[in-house]
């Protein structure tokens, strides 16, 4: 039974639901401690990095989602890019990449490219564990690259795919997102697009930040927190206090970027 501090959920089968949010008609799993909870108690996830990504990019752009989970941030990327534009979502776990499809198809997305990947610095495959889905975890926090056991998944370089215009590139992966930048160089020197970057691993920041310098880039943290007073269901309260997500907006030198209210990597 719904309670006042839930959106509308239909049940599907297994743990999944299915409900109006304020990216779309989600199908998500509420034993997903981030995405799933906060669809599930809010109706919305992270707002303000979409509010983040509607500022950046025009219609008929060419957006890359790489680690795109189930779709929120997919969803806002199509709706801001509109049919003249397109997304391409990179999402390497299987049932989440299927809860990704069946979310662009109930939204009619139409400008999105999806790939069953993961992405890397180079060709490969990897492997991705299997987990059980019906048992609460973290499912966007899975890290890649130390597994020996699971389902080997196609590991893609952005280079490799030989685009022929790219805007912007979101990259949240879970602590592969240098290996992520390293795959997709040629394609960031020849377009220079906006790179907003997940970075909340102490131990691989510096490096992530020196590449992404080395490639003439200005740094900015941004840190979105996961609650917002506002929120599509009015729930006001707050399961997720002092929890934000780390990430860096990063534009080329040469566009001498005018960012005002976000705090300069250094």
């Amino acid at each position: 039974m719904k309670t006042t501090d839930e959106v509308d959920n239909i049940s599907i089968s297994g743990p999944n639901r299915l409900a109006k949010t304020r990216h779309g008609t989600l199908l998500y799993n509420p034993l997903d401690r981030y995405v799933g909870r906060s669809l599930k108690l809010y109706g919305e996830y992270s707002l303000e990095e979409a509010a983040l990504f509607k500022n950046l990019l025009k219609p008929g752009a060419i957006a890359l989602d790489i680690g795109a989970h189930i779709g929120p941030h997919t969803l806002a990327l199509a709706d801001t890019v509109g049919p003249e534009g397109a997304v391409l979502a990179f999402e390497p776990q299987r049932v989440l990449f299927q809860m990704l499809c069946a979310n662009l198809a109930l939204n009619n997305r139409t400008n999105v490219y999806p790939y069953h990947a993961a992405v890397g610095a180079r060709e490969d495959t990897i492997v991705v564990p299997q987990l059980d889905y019906t048992i609460e975890n973290n499912f966007a926090g899975i890290a890649l690259g130390a597994y020996r056991q699971g389902e080997k998944v196609r590991l893609l370089a952005i280079d490799g795919l030989d685009l022929q215009r790219c805007d912007f590139m979101k990259v949240d992966v879970e602590g592969m997102e240098l290996e992520a930048l390293k795959g997709a160089c040629e394609t960031i020197d020849r377009f220079r697009p906006a790179l907003y970057v997940e970075n909340d691993r102490e131990e691989k920041s510096a490096a992530l930040i020196a590449f992404i310098r080395s490639l003439d880039y200005d740094l900015y943290w941004h840190r979105p927190p996961l609650f917002n007073p506002h929120n599509y269901a009015g729930n006001p309260n707050n399961v997720f206090t002092g929890i934000v997500s780390i990430n860096m907006l990063c534009f080329h030198s040469s566009l001498q970027a005018a960012v005002s209210g976000l705090e300069q990597v250094t």
